[in-house]
């Protein structure tokens, strides 16, 4: 969700080749090791699958994940509609975010509401990668209705899962390990779920290395859970070198964020092929900083690497405008930061909707067994 610059980029170079050459005596150590998928069997699944092409999705009346799942706003004719745009370019995963704030309003009927998502995704022949807990944006998530767009603002609504108060104090675990354990015991066999992201960007917004005791607990809990889908906690942030290193060692799967340009996502792509698993990204597309459908996807269809873009229809979290150029005036950016479609289905470009059924076609490469 955020923006990781190239001098950024270079520290994680120095860092990754240090822990590297340090591998034989790391500073965080798996948890559970025997739990953690094997190379061999995260290569065998990843295998068993189609390449993996898709987009972070919420429908277009939401702002956030709240009024994403909460009763009141829950809009299954829009995600109905919004996901045949995407099955009718061959797309077949959707991320998407879940809440634990709209789960305690209503554990019952949240988790019906996240069945019924799950059920319109496989009508169009989608896998779901589910998202418990975030790091990005807005600290203070509340149920109710929820704030109306900031014109011209990049994601001004969208919600920390969960708020900062509950990150830094371990008393209110306790309310998110029940959270976290019956949504993920109650779809821990569920086909329709590709895999469960646990959490997105720890340490953002200034956290660092205080989202570490958090992180631990979840992949604890869902090793406890042991679901049939694989789990992972993207890498995002270069320099964050504790976080990594756990996130890396903790994931049945490696999957990462990268919005840079082609060269510098393929150095990122080599030094994460070192950990001999697959790779899925799981965030990439800004237009402005030349991470595009055309320099990007084929870099990742080449190298077999799953790949999710930012944003499928424009909508209310406006994330057709770039992080750190608002236009509080409105109006429509000449150049869209993210997104595919127009709400009615019509493609902001085209040429990059036929660019992505073209290579969609192509052949996928195994990964190594």
């Amino acid at each position: 969700m955020r923006k990781i610059n190239n001098l950024i980029l270079t520290v994680f170079l120095l860092t990754f080749t240090v822990f590297s050459a340090n591998a034989q005596t790391p500073k965080v150590k798996p948890l559970q090791k025997g739990k953690i998928w094997s190379v061999e069997k995260a290569n065998n699944w990843y295998n068993h699958h189609s390449w993996i092409i898709g987009a972070n999705f919420i429908p277009s009346t939401a702002i956030n994940q709240l009024e994403m799942w909460q009763a009141e706003t829950f809009d299954p004719k829009t995600i109905d509609r919004e996901l045949g745009y995407a099955e009718g370019i061959g797309f077949n995963t959707m991320r998407v975010f879940l809440h634990s704030v709209a789960y305690g309003v209503d554990p019952k009927g949240f988790k019906s509401r996240v069945n019924q998502y799950l059920a319109i995704a496989d009508k169009h022949h989608i896998q779901t990668i589910l998202v418990f807990f975030d790091d990005c944006w807005n600290p203070n998530p509340k149920p109710g209705k929820q704030p109306l767009p900031k014109t011209g603002i990049h994601n001004s609504g969208w919600m920390q899962d969960p708020g900062v108060r509950e990150v830094k104090d371990p008393k209110q675990f306790n309310i998110l390990e029940g959270y976290f354990k019956d949504v993920m015991g109650t779809f821990a066999h569920d086909k329709r779920i590709l895999l469960w992201d646990l959490y997105n960007e720890p340490g953002n917004e200034t956290k660092r290395d205080t989202s570490l005791a958090l992180l631990t607990k979840v992949f604890t809990w869902a090793r406890q859970v042991n679901p049939d889908q694989p789990v992972s906690a993207g890498l995002w942030a270069w320099d964050f070198e504790k976080l990594n290193a756990f996130q890396a060692l903790n994931s049945d799967i490696i999957t990462y964020h990268d919005y840079e340009e082609e060269k510098a996502h393929q150095r990122v792509l080599q030094l994460l092929k070192t950990h001999g698993k697959p790779l899925i990204c799981t965030e990439y597309m800004a237009r402005s900083r030349n991470s595009t459908f055309s320099t990007i996807l084929p870099l990742l269809k080449r190298e077999n690497v799953g790949a999710l873009n930012w944003g499928l229809v424009a909508g209310k979290t406006n994330t057709i405008y770039a992080w750190d150029t608002p236009m509080p005036q409105g109006g429509e950016p000449k150049v869209w930061f993210h997104d595919i479609f127009h709400k009615d289905g019509t493609p902001y470009k085209p040429e990059e909707t036929e660019f992505i059924e073209k290579i969609v076609k192509q052949p996928k490469k195994e990964t190594l067994k």
